[in-house]
């Protein structure tokens, strides 16, 4: 098969398009015939080697963890999916940017989602589901989300308001518009957050979901009012010294499912800011790295 790879850490000069070999499912695995892989940040993260103290890879490796496509191969004890089927999920931390990757946990990718839209739907759509869940219940409080039009964010702003939150999102003013269009009252992030936000909630706000790790986890605090009515999928290192929960990404089906549905009803589309050919990696990264993405990069196969 074809497949981005890099055989050292490194720049995004060290992305090559080669042949490599075929994966193979496990038990409980399935393989697909990749249509659209997704592009996040942990994917650079892993590749120039800043992460590799707790994500270490074996080398060499195809970046990517998100893909949409085509079942092809079904592992043993798989009894949900059909050759042909079309799906969207995650694999491992690598191995989605190619011809045919392995993935763990996967949904049916809906009909009024372009292989794209499917594809920008896996890693961002789990992790803004756990950071939501983790928060309780969302139906009828006002939901303050950092970071809100990044992949993550933007996901979790179209998923809360599905579940009855009213959602206040932070981004450069550039981006405004956009939160609009997603349903959120936009706001700048940065100082003199809080005096910005009693306009907007002169009640307060009662929830906050970080999806930014841009350093204002303790202004967040005491935004909500205390560290259990915050939650961060993205600031490690402040979360533990403030005690915030962390929610990491998981290869749950059933929350790809969930996204899923909310896709099919129209309620929660993946937004795509650029797509990129398989030959274009190199440049799909170097975007990615340079920040501020609004929604996600896609890589078509």
């Amino acid at each position: 098969m074809r497949a981005a790879r890099y055989h050292e850490y490194g720049g995004t000069d060290t992305l090559v398009v080669e042949q490599a070999p075929d994966p193979l499912p496990g038990p409980g695995e399935i393989r697909v015939r990749v249509a659209a892989a997704g592009v996040n940040p942990v994917d650079w993260k892993v590749r120039n080697g800043s992460v590799r103290d707790f994500l270490p890879v074996d080398l060499p490796a195809i970046p990517g963890r998100d893909v949409a496509g085509l079942v092809d191969t079904i592992g043993e004890g798989v009894t949900s999916v059909d050759i042909g089927d079309r799906v969207f999920g995650l694999g491992g931390v690598t191995g989605a940017t190619a011809e045919l990757a392995v993935l763990s946990a996967w949904a049916p990718a809906p009909a009024n989602w372009s292989d794209a839209e499917a594809a920008a739907a896996g890693l961002a759509s789990v992790t803004a589901l756990g950071g939501l869940k983790a928060l309780g219940r969302l139906e009828g409080r006002t939901l303050l989300i950092e970071g809100a039009a990044g992949g993550v964010g933007g996901a979790a702003v179209e998923i809360a308001r599905a579940l009855g939150a009213t959602v206040i999102g932070t981004a450069s003013e550039r981006n405004h518009a956009y939160l609009t269009s997603l349903g959120a009252l936009p706001v700048a992030y940065g100082a003199g957050l809080a005096e910005r936000l009693a306009g907007l909630a002169p009640d307060g706000v009662d929830l906050v979901l970080d999806a930014a790790a841009s350093g204002s986890l303790a202004d967040l605090v005491e935004i909500a009012g205390g560290p259990d009515r915050v939650v961060t999928v993205a600031d490690h290192v402040n979360a533990q010294r403030l005690g915030v929960r962390v929610v990491n990404a998981v290869n749950d089906s059933t929350l790809l499912a969930e996204a899923g549905a909310l896709g099919e009803q129209g309620r929660y589309v993946p937004r795509i800011e650029q797509t990129y050919s398989l030959r274009e990696i190199a440049q799909a990264h170097a975007h990615s790295e340079r920040g501020h993405v609004r929604g996600k990069i896609v890589v078509i196969l």
